[in-house]
C-alpha cells in the first residue's frame, strides 16, 4: 500500500498543468466481489475520455489515458485490492492510492485535482501504524480500527543485510541438529562462540537503529502516526534503547507478529490504540470548549467560514459522514446553500478543512457522537 500523507495533499493542491483528472471508486480485497473492480474502472475510463474530448479538444487524449489504460489490463493490480482506489493523473503526475476505506465512485476532470475524498481519510483520527521486527527483519503496516495493510516502504532497508551490506559479522552463529534423525525427533541448538555473540548483539544493535532512522525520517514524520511496536519480548528493550521516534507508542505488543494474521494483529494492535485515540478526541474537544468560554472558537458554520477565509482557524473539526450542500464565497466568507447534483455546488465542510490545511491549520476529522457540537464543525482560532 502506499501511505498517503500531509505532503502527498499539500503537493496535489499545488497548481498542476490541466487536465488534472481524479478517479475515485470502491474495491474489494477478496473474490468473487472483486470481479467487479476492473469493469467498473473500464467504465469510468470511458466516462473520463469522453470528459476530456469535450473538455479539452486540443489535447492528445491517447496519451493521457495511456497509463489509465494499462492498470485496467492489470491483473495482478486487481486481484490485490484494498477497500478504495484513488488515481490522480496529469500531464507531468500520476499517482495511485490505495484507501483503507470505501470511497464514492467519482471522476473528475478539471483544471486541479479533487482531493477532497482524500482529505476526509487523511485527516481521521484512529489511523496508526505498526513496526514489526526481528534480529533480521522489519515490515511496516499502516491501519485504522477496520483495516491493516502493508506499507510499501521508501528508502527503508528491510532487512539485516540491506541495511549493513558488507559491514555485516558473518557468520552470526552456528546452528547444529543433535539426535535427528528421519523422524526428526532431536532439537536444533543455536549456540555463540566467544566473542561472535557479542558481533551478533552489535549487528542487531546497528541495524536497528537503521530502521529506527529510516521509519522516522520516510514515515512517522510524514504522517505524523502514533508508531506500535510489534516484536517478540527480548527485541523490545534493545529497540527502544536506540530509538529516538517521539511517535513510538510505550506500549507495543510483545509477540512474535509472524504467528498473526493480519485481521489478528490488526484487533490485538487496536485495542491499545484505541485509549490514546478516544483521549486525543477528548484534549481536541476540551481544548475547543476552553477556546469557546475565551471567543475563540465557535460551532456556527457562518462564523467559522469567515474565520477561515481570513485564516484564524487554527484546528478544525469536522463530523465524520456527514455533507453540507453549498458553496463559500472566497472574498466575503460567505455561504450560499446549494444542492450537491449541481456541478458548481461542492460540500462546505470539505471545503472549509481543504481552506485550513493551505493556510497551516490542523484538521481532524471526527466520529458524529464524539462531536462537541451539532452543527458538524467545531473551530478553534488561532486569534
Amino acid at each position: 500500500m502506499r501511505q498517503l500523507t500531509t505532503d502527498h495533499l499539500t503537493a496535489l493542491l499545488a497548481v498542476h498543468e490541466p487536465p488534472c483528472i481524479s478517479l475515485y471508486q470502491p474495491t474489494h480485497r477478496h473474490h468473487p466481489d472483486n470481479q467487479q473492480d476492473p469493469i467498473r474502472y473500464r467504465n469510468l475510463m470511458r466516462e473520463m475520455e469522453t470528459s476530456l474530448r469535450e473538455k479539452y479538444p486540443t489535447r492528445d487524449v491517447r496519451a493521457l489515458l495511456e497509463k489509465f489504460q494499462a492498470l485496467s489490463c492489470d491483473n495482478d493490480f486487481w486481484n490485490h485490492r484494498t477497500d478504495g482506489l484513488a488515481i490522480l493523473s496529469s500531464a507531468e503526475k500520476f499517482q495511485v492510492f490505495e484507501l483503507q476505506r470505501p470511497v464514492k465512485e467519482l471522476l473528475v476532470v478539471a483544471d486541479s485535482f479533487h482531493v477532497k475524498l482524500l482529505l476526509r481519510i487523511l485527516q481521521s483520527a484512529d489511523r496508526f501504524q505498526i513496526l514489526c521486527l526481528n534480529r533480521h527483519e522489519a515490515k511496516l503496516y499502516e491501519g485504522n480500527r477496520d483495516a491493516l495493510d502493508p506499507v510499501e516502504l521508501t528508502d527503508l532497508p528491510s532487512t539485516i543485510t540491506e541495511a549493513l551490506g558488507s559491514e555485516l559479522t558473518e557468520p552470526h552463529q552456528t546452528v547444529a541438529s543433535y539426535g535427528m534423525g528421519a523422524g526428526g525427533g532431536g532439537k536444533a541448538m543455536h549456540h555463540g562462540h566467544g566473542a561472535k555473540k557479542d558481533e551478533v548483539d552489535i549487528d542487531m544493535d546497528r541495524f536497528f537503529r537503521a530502521i529506527d532512522r529510516a521509519i522516522l525520517e520516510h514515515h512517522s514524520r510524514r504522517s505524523g502516526l502514533p508508531l506500535m511496536l510489534a516484536a517478540l519480548p527480548e527485541y523490545h528493550t534493545p529497540f527502544r534503547a536506540v530509538s529516538h521516534s517521539p511517535f513510538l507508542m510505550a506500549d507495543g505488543l510483545s509477540m512474535n507478529p509472524e504467528a498473526l494474521s493480519l485481521d489478528e494483529l490488526r484487533v490485538q494492535a487496536w485495542q491499545k490504540v484505541e485509549p490514546l485515540y478516544l483521549d486525543r478526541l477528548a484534549k481536541l474537544v476540551e481544548s475547543y470548549q476552553v477556546a469557546r468560554s475565551r471567543q475563540l472558537g465557535s460551532e456556527d458554520l457562518a462564523q467559522v467560514a469567515q474565520a477561515t477565509m481570513a485564516g484564524r482557524v487554527g484546528t478544525l473539526l469536522v463530523e465524520a459522514d456527514r455533507e453540507i450542500p453549498g458553496r463559500i464565497d472566497s472574498a466575503m466568507g460567505q455561504i450560499e446553500a446549494g444542492d450537491l447534483s449541481h456541478p458548481a455546488i461542492g460540500d462546505i465542510l470539505d471545503d472549509l478543512a481543504e481552506t485550513v490545511l493551505r493556510m497551516k491549520g490542523t484538521v481532524v476529522v471526527v466520529p458524529a457522537e464524539r462531536m462537541p457540537t451539532t452543527s458538524g464543525v467545531a473551530a478553534t482560532y488561532r486569534f
